[in-house]
């Protein structure tokens, strides 16, 4: 997820929808998904998703939930899976899924001692994961709505952030500040959000704080990623004033007499990642929605009524874009 204090150092804007209007945005399929997959578990009665073989499928009532705010605003998403981990994230993956246990633990004594359903619903949705089964399926069911996806070779953010230096979408699509190490020019934020999104500017940040976008790599190490800890002490403010000051990474570490281990191969990460060019896709959306409702309402068990309206606003939003465009 990146560290969250890249955002004391971000230029972020609001804007409307109306601004995005006409725009494709590549889209970090996990995070969207997952964000999506917990406010289902949480705000959804548990019978509603999971199927009479006991499997559970939130993902498709909150993927059905969640089309319609970009199809509204003539937003076309492309949707970025995730390929390989790399292996420097590793212990990050493993953290997770130490406290994704710790939480389970905490919903089986909540269950046990009789805790309210606002609590265990709250429990449940943080014990959420993406099941090989939940990929699957929202794959699918995108199929199915004629919605673009993209298999990225590694993360799905960096080629969503290569797509978008590339010009081959306008946005990179993220909640995750890490999109502006890797080098999208710009970033939609707040996707899965009640109110209007965020637009991260990576130009306008590198202006800012007079850096590079090497040095901006460099001072996010300093602070911490998802691929190593911060040097103790180090904030924000603090390593844009060291890189100002010695220039990169190496010499800082030689002038404070501090040490990131990998950082050569940490900054790699950000600046030349593995991504694919053979990203391709048609924004033009025709969705199937009669084998999109079966599909998630017969085959997968979900009831009608709790997704049938979010199947109404996406054909609504296709038809009203389509006339838009010949108008």
């Amino acid at each position: 997820m990146g560290n969250a204090d890249l955002r004391q150092l971000a230029v972020i804007e609001d804007v409307s929808f109306d601004d995005l209007e006409g725009s494709v945005v590549a889209v970090d399929a996990h995070n969207w998904l997952y964000r999506y997959l917990t406010t289902t578990v949480k705000f959804t009665r548990t019978g509603a998703y999971t199927t009479s073989a006991g499997e559970e499928v939130a993902n498709l009532v909150g993927t059905v939930q969640g089309l319609p705010k970009f199809l509204e605003h003539d937003v076309t998403p492309v949707f970025v899976f995730d390929g390989g981990t790399t292996e420097l994230k590793e212990d990050e993956v493993a953290e997770r899924r130490e406290q994704r246990d710790r939480y389970e633990d905490d919903l089986e004594a909540a269950r046990e001692e009789g805790a309210d359903a606002a609590t265990i619903a709250t429990l449940e949705s943080r014990t959420q994961r993406l099941t090989e089964t939940i990929r699957r399926t929202t794959r699918e069911l995108l199929e199915l709505l004629d919605v673009p996806v993209v298999e990225a070779p590694a993360e799905g953010e960096a080629q969503a952030a290569y797509m978008a230096r590339q010009g081959t979408v306008d946005h990179a699509g993220t909640e995750d500040y890490d999109s502006l190490l890797l080098g999208a020019p710009y970033t939609v934020r707040q996707l899965t959000s009640k109110g209007d999104p965020e637009l991260m500017d990576f130009e306008a940040t590198l202006e800012e704080h007079d850096l590079s976008w090497e040095q901006l790599v460099d001072a996010a190490i300093l602070m911490g990623t998802d691929f190593n800890e911060g040097v103790a002490g180090i904030g924000p403010k603090t390593a844009v004033k060291y890189l100002r000051e010695h220039g990169d990474l190496w010499t800082v570490f030689e002038a404070e007499d501090c040490y990131v281990e990998n950082a050569d191969a940490i900054r790699t990460l950000f600046l030349d990642p593995d991504v694919t060019d053979e990203a391709e896709f048609d924004t033009d959306i025709d969705p199937d929605l009669e084998a999109a409702r079966a599909f998630v309402c017969e085959e997968w068990e979900v009831p009608a009524d709790e997704v049938e309206r979010g199947f109404e606003r996406i054909e609504e939003a296709v038809t009203q874009t389509g006339l838009d465009r010949w108008t």
